[in-house]
């Protein structure tokens, strides 16, 4: 085997989790225990050909292999190795550091590998498509979205389906687009149930504020089929709703389960979530004690952490600090955190809508001691924020900072200095106020282009936010109303209700009444038909009887039981296949000229591009025109005549039945009649005439008949043109 050269490229996607860097406790040193599952592919490097049957395995004793489109699945460990092998390449081994997508492209010119395909399969083409919005999802969502539509453009399975649909649920929610993340995770579920699927779900509703919603489906989830991260991740988020409805007990019930395991299983990121949530919920519940208790425990958990946890911590208890006017601890906090933000922006940039920017802890700090009675040091870090505030031209602070410099100067004695920052005040408000209506202007204008781009020009959904004002000012308007009140609408509501049920169920009675009527009426006109058809082949055996030709009378009866048995039983039907029509035709049409071999001949020529199993026909609809052409048009020409019956395509759904003669023609037919004869024909073709309506009403036009003269001389003959359309 030649030398192979392998390429591995890691391709690192966060997938949902917040895990950040392991986390070791003073008393333990083991490492970081998060269970992730471990997404991959393995596929050639040039031709993008997936790589099956590799053998992936993981030191902790999980082992898989890919899949017929190259992918894995593997649960494994923060630390763990993972080993890939095949004996097509050189074997791999690789340290996993966190939930990672891994993508392994292997290199190699004699890899049969590279002989297997000669272009891209479709396997091949959902994987790189699906790579290349997973690349996007968090930098341009229009081009990652289009990857996905285009993976899905061609045949995929339901696998394939759910995958793309799940992924494309993550773009949707890591752009805030919570109600289109929600439809794309329900259609992943249908395709492929997955737990993890499932409980982005739940999440999805979340954000979308479907909070009881949300509730439900965390709870349906099924803990066995969760790794214990996202176990953790279930019970933080059913905490995080029950929070949102003011359910307190439910929501520290859940907060401490999910403590609980976080704590089992070493999720220290977790715990620290979990230990500020708890706080945060209890300083809602008013159980102030308690919240101090798990905020000193999340403030010692995060210093543990990386430097924007910690401050993050700091800022969230020093607020919670000043909420109990403990204003010594709230600078405190503030004053680290400020050593803390100092270090972060050495390197990156800390936007201004941030709660951790140095502007807004100078000035909470001022505040602080402002509130604690110090205003010869609130002053200077007041001031600080302004000037900071003005640096990062960040008009909110520096509006509030300004005013809170008025207040502090014109109470500390300073009075013409709390009046320039008074004006200064009011200069910023108004330029403040420019500001923020431009900049909603724009950000009104970008999100309405963004979501019309990302719908791929679809209509937007308009009526979510209509609906939510609805129902909120049906809310304030039923609160004002008594309970008379309440009672008369409801029982409008109620009586339109059931007025509109008894009208459905009077219109479904009168539909269904009309159904029976039109099946009575073809029954019986069919029962019509019957007896004129018998009575006519009865009065042919006559005649043969009659010139003692008894051995063709027995064939005729013979053949005319036979035909009789068929048309018994097709009596029923409303429609028949056309290829059993076609024989009782073909049977019928024998014995009419069994009986006049001197006045016609026939043939009947069938397309042979035509399915005639597709389609239906009404029993006995041609008999009768084949029927007239003999006994009225055939059987009084003077020379010997021609029958003709051709069944030909229009198009794919619809054929026309053409019945020519060459007989006398229907105006010398009518003269050659007696009145009896007229009065028969009469109820013959009214009979068709009103089963064609009759099924036409019922079928939506299926059935078309047009009857004119068939040439211009003088037996112009008669022709009938039957339209048959496909069901």
């Amino acid at each position: 085997m030649n030398t192979t050269h392998i390429y591995i490229y890691l391709i690192i996607f966060l997938l949902g989790f917040s895990a950040q860097s392991q986390v070791k406790t003073e008393a333990d040193s083991k490492k970081e225990e998060m269970i992730f599952d471990i997404r991959g592919s393995v596929y050639m490097q040039d031709t993008r050909v997936p790589i099956d049957g590799v053998a992936i395995s993981v030191n902790n004793g999980a082992y898989t292999t890919t899949n017929k489109d190259g992918k894995f699945t593997v649960e494994a460990r923060i630390g763990d190795q993972l080993t890939v092998q095949h004996k097509d390449f050189e074997t791999i081994f690789y340290t996993i550091t966190s939930g990672e997508r891994i993508s392994i492209e292997v290199s190699e010119d004699s890899s049969p590998y590279r002989k297997k395909l000669g272009k891209e399969s479709l396997g091949m083409r959902f994987n790189r498509l699906i790579d290349s919005a997973d690349v996007y999802l968090k930098q341009d969502a229009e081009r990652s979205i289009q990857f996905i539509g285009d993976a899905l453009d061609r045949d995929v399975s339901s696998g394939q389906s759910a995958e793309a649909h799940e992924l494309l649920g993550d773009v949707y929610m890591y752009w805030k687009q919570y109600d289109l993340a929600i439809s794309a995770y329900k259609i992943s579920i249908q395709n492929t149930e997955s737990s993890s699927t499932k409980l982005k779900l739940a999440k999805a509703f979340f954000g979308n504020q479907e909070y009881q919603q949300s509730i439900r489906a965390f709870q349906e989830l099924n803990e066995r089929n969760l790794s214990n991260y996202e176990n953790t991740e279930r019970f933080e988020g059913l905490g995080d709703a029950y929070q949102k409805i003011n359910d307190y007990t439910s929501a520290i019930d859940s907060y401490e389960k999910g403590l609980t395991i976080a704590k089992d299983h070493l999720i220290s990121p977790k715990i620290t979530d979990l230990n500020s949530k708890l706080a945060q919920v209890y300083n809602d519940r008013g159980e102030l004690t308690k919240a101090k208790t798990y905020f000193n425990n999340s403030l010692n958990l995060a210093q543990k952490e990386n430097k924007t946890r910690a401050v993050e911590e700091q800022v969230k208890v020093a607020e919670f600090s000043g909420d109990m006017e403990d204003y010594e601890s709230e600078i405190q906090l503030r004053k680290k955190a400020i050593e803390g933000i100092i270090d972060i922006e050495k390197d990156s940039l800390i936007s201004n809508e941030s709660a951790i920017t140095l502007q807004k802890q100078n000035y909470k700090i001022g505040n602080a001691y402002y509130l604690n009675n110090d205003l010869e040091n609130a002053i200077p870090y007041l001031e600080k924020s302004f000037e900071e505030a003005e640096k990062k031209e960040d008009l909110v602070v520096k509006k509030d900072a300004a005013r809170k410099l008025s207040e502090v100067n014109i109470k500390a004695g300073n009075t013409e200095k709390g009046l320039e920052y008074l004006d200064t005040y009011k200069n910023v408000v108004d330029e403040l106020y420019d500001e923020l209506y431009a900049q909603k202007e724009m950000e009104i204008s970008q999100v309405s282009s963004f979501r019309r781009n990302i719908l791929d020009k679809q209509n937007r959904i308009t009526s979510l936010e209509s609906d939510r004002a609805l129902s909120e000012s049906k809310y304030e308007l039923t609160e004002e109303r008594n309970k008379r009140q309440q009672l008369i609408i409801h029982s409008l509501i109620g009586g339109l209700i059931l007025l509109l049920v008894t009208g459905y169920f009077m219109f479904k009675y009168i539909k269904q009444q009309k159904l029976a009527n039109n099946l009575l009426a073809l029954k019986t006109l069919r029962s019509q038909m019957n007896p004129h058809f018998i009575f006519n082949a009865l009065n042919s055996v006559n005649s043969f009887i009659a010139t003692n030709d008894e051995r063709t009378a027995n064939k005729y009866l013979s053949d005319f039981s036979f035909l009789m048995r068929a048309v018994l039983e097709n009596s029923e039907e409303d429609f028949i296949p056309l290829a059993k029509e076609i024989e009782l035709l073909e049977l019928y049409t024998k014995l009419e000229h069994f009986r006049f071999q001197d006045k016609f001949d026939y043939s009947i020529n069938v397309d042979e591009s035509i399915n005639i199993e597709d389609f239906l026909i009404p029993p006995m609809l041609l008999q009768p025109y084949i029927e007239n052409a003999v006994w009225h048009g055939l059987r009084y020409k003077e020379n010997k005549g021609k029958l003709n019956i051709d069944i030909q395509s229009r198009s794919k759904e619809e054929i026309t039945i053409t019945i020519t003669d060459d007989g006398i023609g229907r105006e010398r037919s009518k003269a050659l009649k007696t009145a009896h004869q007229k009065k028969q024909n009469s109820k013959g073709m009214n009979n068709i005439k009103k089963r064609v309506a009759i099924l036409n009403e019922m079928y939506k036009d299926k059935v078309d008949v047009y009857i004119d003269d068939y040439q211009d001389e003088r037996d112009t003959g008669t022709k009938v043109v039957v339209t048959l359309k496909k069901d």
